[in-house]
């Protein structure tokens, strides 16, 4: 798996020197990710070049760099880690405590009336505890990122940055809990032990198909909303693109055939949500015999690549296979996703060059842009559970928000979390204006 390295490079303060730094790095087939300017040391500067690249890849862009005349490189910055250290989030306090009877009241004695309120009328806690905002982002790190089974310890900082995101786009306390067990009978116990500290249960980096089975037992067991965003979050967010890109090219997605390439709880996510939006039908095509049949189980049709690919207006693949899709394969009008990062199914100019009315990677399809304003308007419509209807109506104010020539926002506008989180409420019958 390629993921960020961030190289620290030393070239000399002269016209073109960064230039043939530069070079030597398209010369690798390597885009830039972000650069800065970190110091200038007399007739020197130091540049951070953030880069998606392997462990082979660096060792040899850094022999070559090394090899420049004009240049050398430093290391690699520390940027990354800096920022995690500590950890990115942490519970603080509502309310001053600089007196003893602030603290009297808080805590022993004065928190016992609450306590009993509570017992005798359970529904107060939504006012008298913080439960009403707090979402439990749960996970047995079985799945984390593209890094796949790497523990729940090691997926803390995913489920932190979760936290954080939810604090910052929607007001929401996030707090990540971190389950060792891979059972999905025994995971399903320890999490619906722990529900009540939450008002919704987000569920995180959970592998297919274990996955599945706990949402659906979580989900009929329990009376607060929980979503696992790996499916139903990535879902939202490329159905809101989907509706940008077919307003710009004139397609009716109620009348399209849709055909997901990987079944995984991505693609399983996007072929349900798509199928109950009122596609015409949904193809879909994996190696996985499991797979295929959850997908006719919720009336979607088994097909294989080539198949699918002859009949299918919008082509939407999750599979983490780079050049998975042949250009060839592509047909004039097309509405082409290719969604693995770094590396795509499919190049969109290449199919574009095949005749492809639309065509798009997966580098600006980020669930963060869903997520937060999904929780929030579920827990100010004190909604039960997530409905469809909340999907779709999280989707179409995504698409909304996006400016004119772009699939979707910028996932730091605080303004489209905001009507994301209306929509959601208003759809789930809630009064928030």
């Amino acid at each position: 798996m390629k993921i960020p390295e961030i190289l620290l490079v030393e070239s000399l303060h002269k016209p073109g020197s960064l230039a043939r730094v530069l070079t030597v790095i398209g010369d690798e087939g390597l885009v830039i990710e972000h650069l800065n300017a970190v110091r200038r040391d007399g007739e020197k500067t130091v540049w951070e070049i953030t880069l998606e690249l392997d462990m082979d890849d660096a060792r040899g862009l850094i022999e070559k760099i090394d090899a420049l005349p004009n240049a050398r490189v430093l290391g690699k910055s520390d940027r990354v880690f800096n920022r995690h250290e500590g950890g990115k989030v942490r519970m603080t306090s509502r309310l001053p405590i600089a007196t003893l009877q602030e603290l009297r009241d808080i805590y022993t004695p004065g928190v016992a009336r609450v306590c009993l309120a509570i017992r005798d009328e359970p529904a107060l806690a939504r006012r008298y505890t913080g439960v009403a905002h707090t979402v439990g982002i749960i996970t047995n790190g079985t799945a984390i990122l593209g890094l796949g089974d790497i523990g729940p310890l090691a997926g803390l900082p995913v489920m932190e940055g979760k936290a954080a995101l939810m604090a910052r786009m929607a007001d929401l306390s996030g707090i990540p809990v971190l389950i060792d067990e891979k059972d999905p009978g025994r995971l399903v116990e320890a999490i619906a032990a722990v529900a009540p500290s939450f008002g919704a249960i987000q569920l995180e980096d959970i592998a297919a198909p274990a996955c599945f089975a706990v949402e659906d037992a979580l989900r009929a067991r329990l009376d607060i909303p929980v979503l696992h965003d790996d499916q139903h979050g990535t879902a939202v967010v490329i159905l809101a693109a989907l509706i940008s890109a077919a307003r710009r090219v004139g397609l009716d997605i109620q009348k399209s055939v849709i055909g997901q390439i990987g079944l995984g709880a991505a693609g399983i996510g996007i072929a349900r949500l798509l199928k109950a939006f009122g596609a015409r039908s949904v193809l879909g095509t994996d190696l996985n015999e499991d797979a295929m049949r959850r997908l006719e189980s919720m009336g979607g049709t088994r097909t294989d690549l080539a198949g699918l690919m002859a009949q299918a207006d919008v082509v939407i693949a999750t599979t983490g296979k780079k050049g998975l899709i042949d250009p060839a394969l592509v047909r004039p009008g097309q509405l082409v996703f290719a969604l693995s990062n770094p590396d795509p199914e499919i190049e969109p100019e290449d199919a574009m060059e095949r005749g492809a009315a639309f065509a798009a990677d997966g580098k600006s399809i980020n669930n963060v842009l869903g997520f937060p304003g999904l929780f929030r308007g579920a827990l100010d419509a004190r909604a039960r559970a997530f409905t469809d209807g909340m999907l779709f109506a999280a989707a179409r104010a995504i698409s909304d928000a996006a400016p004119e020539g772009e699939l979707v926002p910028s996932p730091l506008d605080r303004a489209m979390h905001d009507a994301v989180a209306l929509a959601v409420c208003q759809a789930a019958g809630g009064k928030k204006t």
